[in-house]
């Protein structure tokens, strides 16, 4: 049968399993490969947001990009039937490069609503993050390993009558690879969500580039304040990667919303204590646009049929009430050790928290 053929990625000597290249080493519906880019101008003008995923046991392939300018959000989304050359990062107008790997990609929507030609350049290597684990009783839930990156970014990008002249000094790029197991909408959690249902997510995760030195942040806390995920790791070129201990974020929220308008977060310890202070730009929430749960209008790794393109313009002035129950990105201005540094402080906190003293999904800042 034609399905059973090999194809082209299996003539490098990648495998890891007795498996054409084509396939994953789980069954597991969730399985997924993707990556995510954030481009950002260091005045707060603009956020680029964009995206690409493969869904091989779904055998979906689909992409994103939303751009802030003010207060619109400009979208577009593509999804299409997953082909047989992974080598081919690309559905519908957008599409990913790699030129060379770990180094220098080219990032580029070719479309009427929203277009962009990108060079994104790492200027530092690139760190692995914490092996992220999470089960729903004795179900695995998410698996998935990581590794973030910095650099400059250099291009054009076009939308809503605008033109940006996109330059290495005066905006930065981040980016994320993931891959293993996590939810896709369409399955159900039955008797697991009911007898294990979530009381609360607390969720940080912030790459900053400085002009010296790359510095990552996570956290990932429950409802009693229980820490999942944490790091705080400073990448210097030439020397050893140096850990900055147990991270403790003071964030200041708006008041009646949990949205953060700027933030303290402590590192290092007790001999040597360093703050990383942390200045708002502008925001993007991730379930608006760019696919990510709870989005009502399409989430990744849903089948939309052959060809899907969808573009939206979105006024981020009107309330969007999923918004404040997904992860929000926000573009950001960071100080430390009297450095100066932008990035991305991606926030979501919804349910109960006990260390903010939010009490439940309905709680907000006073």
């Amino acid at each position: 049968m034609a399905d059973d053929r090999p194809v082209p990625l299996d003539e490098y000597p990648v495998h890891q399993v007795p498996l054409s290249m084509k396939h994953v080493a789980t069954g597991d519906r969730n399985a997924y490969d993707r990556c995510i880019f954030h481009v950002l101008d260091h005045e707060g003008r603009a956020l680029l947001i964009a995206g690409l995923g493969v869904y091989p046991n779904l055998g979906v392939i689909d992409a994103y990009a939303t751009l802030r300018v003010g207060d619109t959000l400009h979208a577009v989304r593509a999804s299409d039937a997953l082909g047989e050359d992974r080598m081919r990062l690309a559905v519908g107008p957008l599409r990913i490069e790699v030129e060379q790997p770990l180094h220098r990609l080219r990032l580029v929507c070719d479309d009427d609503s929203l277009s962009y030609d990108l060079t994104w350049t790492a200027d530092f290597p690139a760190l692995w993050e914490p092996h992220h684990v999470q089960r729903r009783g004795a179900r695995l839930t998410l698996e998935g390993r990581r590794f973030v990156q910095a650099g400059g970014v250099t291009g054009t990008v076009r939308a809503g009558g605008e033109e940006f002249h996109v330059t290495a000094t005066q905006w930065t790029g981040t980016r994320d690879r993931s891959w293993g197991v996590r939810p896709v909408p369409g399955e159900e959690g039955g008797r697991l969500a009911e007898e294990h249902p979530t009381e609360g997510f607390h969720w940080l995760w912030c790459p900053v580039r400085f002009e010296d030195r790359f510095l990552m942040v996570i956290v990932q806390e429950d409802a009693d304040g229980y820490r999942l995920l944490n790091d705080a790791t400073l990448v210097r070129p030439g020397h050893p990667d140096r850990q900055l201990g147990w991270p403790q974020p003071e964030i200041t929220y708006r008041s009646g919303t949990r949205h953060p308008e700027r933030a303290l977060v402590h590192l290092g310890d007790v001999r040597k204590p360093r703050e990383l202070e942390v200045e708002i730009l502008t925001s993007s929430p991730l379930a608006i646009g760019a696919g990510y749960p709870p989005a009502d209008d399409w989430q990744h790794g849903t089948w939309r049929g052959h060809g899907w393109t969808d573009r939206r313009t979105y006024d981020l002035t009107l309330p969007h009430t999923l918004a404040a129950y997904g992860v929000t990105d926000h573009a950001a201005r960071f100080r430390l050790d009297g450095r100066t540094g932008h990035g991305i402080f991606e926030h979501g906190s919804f349910g109960r928290h006990d260390p903010s003293g939010f009490t439940g999904f309905d709680s907000v800042a006073p």
